[in-house]
């Protein structure tokens, strides 16, 4: 089991950049797939970005040529670089892992648990 901690969310206006961490301890980083998604309010949670256990990656269509997500194995961390922000990004971002791509991208809202998330709001 891997425990994961986000941070980096704040106030940044439209067109401006942010870059998400998400600190992972308690098991062997490398070899998770991992995922961020982010809950507007009154929305329902949605998957961002996922990067899989040898760096492949996936990205939804709406943050696709806006975001990158990216992983350091040695820091146990994995990073999410937003990028021309607009107000409908403003969520709470979270991330979370699991040992398989398909979880991660297709099955995470069988996810049991969540951490506190980060939030990100884009206003002028």
């Amino acid at each position: 089991q891997v425990q994961l901690v986000e941070s980096g969310g704040g106030l940044v206006q439209p067109g401006g950049s942010l870059r998400l961490s998400c600190a992972a301890s308690g098991s062997i980083f490398s070899i998770y797939a991992m995922g961020w998604y982010r809950q507007a309010p009154g929305k329902q949670r949605e998957l961002v970005a996922a990067i899989s256990s040898g760096g492949s990656t996936y990205y939804a269509d709406s943050v696709k040529g806006r975001f990158i997500i990216s992983r350091d194995n040695a820091k146990n961390t994995v990073y999410l670089q937003m990028n021309s922000l607009k107000p409908e990004d403003t969520a709470v971002y979270y991330c979370n892992a699991d040992l398989s791509i398909v979880v991660v991208t297709t099955y995470w809202d069988d996810f049991g648990s969540w951490g506190q998330g980060t939030q990100v709001t884009v206003s002028s």
